[in-house]
């Protein structure tokens, strides 16, 4: 058996003394693991990052069978952000959510598509607000899309300021009045405002966390990731809280 595809590349795990398994999120064959003779080597590890975008040929003696990937590097995404902590966090835990959201070997190609151009961004001061559009198409995709196109009890399509954690509707601030402090704030830039700062970007977080942590991760597909039913990925964990440390030295600046 063997195919050739397009993939970007969610993580590497070492695997005996010198090989590696790599997940990858292909174009079309979906997520998918392979094993990587000499993974662990030196001249591999130009290839295997994070976020890399490769082709890939797979070879098995059976289609259920692990195989083997022979990998090349397109482009690497972490390349250009190797000393942007903000980057390169948005990157791991892009790549975590997508491996513990997704099932094995069945074609994704929007969500393919949506990581694709996430990684490809060149101004970074559009990475966060991209990535919490990005957790959103990926809730879509999954069948857990929320609707922003009007307040769920007024009508209205103006003003939208929270969302129900319960519905995933949206809410108008008026509207929202009596339950403002059971719903989930919508950050401005979701609706096409101008303008955010990091702690849009965390409410954003927030927001799109509590529908993956409800929905996506309450069974989740990767349990080296997602240990306990609910939990969200470390990598995005990680991420939330370095929006939240970067608040509180503007706080403590000011």
């Amino acid at each position: 058996m063997e195919w050739l595809d397009e993939g970007i590349i969610l993580s590497v795990q070492p695997h005996g003394e010198t090989a590696a398994i790599v997940s990858l999120l292909t174009e079309e064959h979906g997520r998918h693991a392979g094993l990587v003779a000499g993974g662990q080597g030196h001249k591999q590890r130009a290839t295997l990052q994070t976020g890399s975008h490769v082709t890939v040929r797979w070879r098995a003696r059976l289609l259920d069978h692990l195989g083997n990937f022979t990998l090349e590097t397109i482009t690497t995404s972490a390349a250009a952000w190797l000393h942007d902590p903000e980057i390169l966090a948005l990157i791991a835990s892009a790549a975590a959510v997508t491996e513990a959201s997704l099932p094995e070997r069945q074609p994704m190609n929007g969500i393919y598509a949506g990581l694709s151009a996430l990684f490809a961004i060149q101004d970074r001061a559009l990475w966060g607000p991209s990535y919490i559009k990005w957790e959103m198409g990926l809730l879509k995709a999954l069948g857990y899309g929320m609707d922003l196109s009007c307040c769920a009890l007024s009508g209205a399509t103006e003003g939208l300021a929270y969302i129900s954690p319960r519905t995933g509707r949206a809410v108008t601030h008026e509207a929202a009045e009596p339950y403002r402090d059971k719903l989930l704030p919508l950050p401005g830039f979701l609706c096409g405002n101008p303008g955010w700062d990091d702690g849009d970007i965390l409410h954003g977080l927030d927001l799109t966390g509590h529908f993956l942590s409800r929905h996506v991760f309450a069974h989740p597909q990767n349990r080296r990731l997602v240990p306990q039913d609910g939990m969200l990925p470390l990598a995005r964990q990680r991420l939330a809280a370095f929006y939240a440390a970067q608040i509180e030295k503007a706080e403590a600046v000011a």
